[in-house]
């Protein structure tokens, strides 16, 4: 459909406020690759596949890597659940094929069966403190999120380590109803090198795909972290 014939007035200030204010604001602005991949990464926390499959051949195009937009998808997995990731990595692989980019990627895991749960706890205690090194300890779920969330997926190659904190940022603000999540991930991208008006900037690009409460409220996580 063209939105431009059947809703020209919509498009007309939609499109300025992303591409004139959001992406121009003075102080607010990231690199094409970083604005993107948050992007991205809260379209798939707000369920948003219609702009989602429009976006990514853009995002393609100014340079994020096929790479990128892959380990975006598996580890959101771990925030959205699987029956609400599914959708973005059908539309993923779709479009990747339609471009003519060869899957599978190359594997980028660097675990296998024996070794994840250590390496998950490593990659904990290196973005949230030592004590993550107990952790897993106090029951099965926490021992999940050592061996599956952080082993399976945040030691994959093809993002930094502060990367992965900010798609995880992102999938938690934009599906909200996470904020005591978000303030500790908040923690955690400021651990990781991603400061406080680092994720300001990505809250303000991602404000026009996730709306006004939800990027209030990530603000206000923000806030709460930096105390």
């Amino acid at each position: 459909m063209d939105y431009n014939k059947t809703d020209p007035e919509f498009v007309e200030r939609v499109t300025h406020f992303i591409s004139e204010e959001v992406k121009k604001e003075p102080g607010q602005e990231l690199d094409d690759s970083t604005r993107y991949l948050a992007v991205l990464a809260a379209l798939a926390g707000c369920q948003g596949t219609g702009v989602y499959e429009e976006l990514l051949p853009i995002a393609l195009d100014a340079g994020l890597s096929p790479v990128a937009v892959k380990e975006m998808v598996y580890q959101s997995v771990d925030y959205l659940g699987l029956g609400r990731m599914w959708p973005f990595l059908r539309i993923t692989n779709e479009i990747m094929e339609r471009r003519g980019i060869a899957l599978p990627l190359e594997s980028q895991a660097v675990t296998n069966m024996e070794d994840r749960l250590e390496k998950g706890i490593q990659a904990q205690a290196e973005i949230f403190g030592d004590q993550m090194k107990e952790a897993w300890k106090a029951g099965h779920i926490n021992r999940w999120l050592a061996d599956n969330c952080f082993g399976d997926y945040y030691t994959r190659t093809g993002l930094t380590l502060a990367q992965r904190e900010m798609i995880t940022f992102c999938f938690l603000a934009a599906q909200g109803g996470c904020e005591p999540q978000l303030i500790s991930h908040a923690r955690g991208n400021m651990n990781v090198g991603n400061d406080r008006d680092f994720l300001m900037k990505v809250v303000s690009q991602c404000l026009p795909y996730i709306g006004y409460p939800r990027s209030l409220n990530a603000i206000a996580c923000i806030n709460k972290a930096a105390e």
